[in-house]
């Protein structure tokens, strides 16, 4: 991943609409949602949508599967872990002291549901 890469897809969730689609997508991991149930259920038309999507999934955050007459959306999973591996590449200039606590911030969340404290 290159600079425009990174900033194409954090420009991608810079705006309200699309971070939140995104944020959905990833909750609904890993069955995905069709197109028209996402517009409905984030209250915005069709086309505002679809527009949306094309601009997440241009910038490597979404894929869409055409199943039947629907196209299911899911969260890009790899392209998203690839953003942020490539902000946290560098981290704190390998000083662990000052990335632990970002990295254990980020291990719960990712912990099966029985595993939690």
């Amino acid at each position: 991943m290159d600079n425009s890469q990174a900033i194409l897809a954090l420009a991608a969730l810079a705006q309200p609409t699309r971070l939140d689609t995104f944020r959905l997508l990833v909750r609904r991991e890993p069955e995905g949602v069709p197109a028209g149930e996402l517009a409905k259920l984030l209250v915005v038309p069709q086309n505002t949508m679809s527009a949306h999507l094309a601009v997440l999934t241009r910038a490597g955050l979404i894929v869409g599967e055409r199943q039947s007459r629907s196209i299911i959306y899911r969260a890009d999973l790899a392209g998203f872990r690839t953003v942020i591996a490539f902000l946290l590449k560098d981290c704190c200039g390998g000083r662990a002291d000052l990335c632990g606590p970002l990295i254990e911030e980020l291990v719960p969340c990712c912990q099966a549901e029985g595993a939690r404290a």
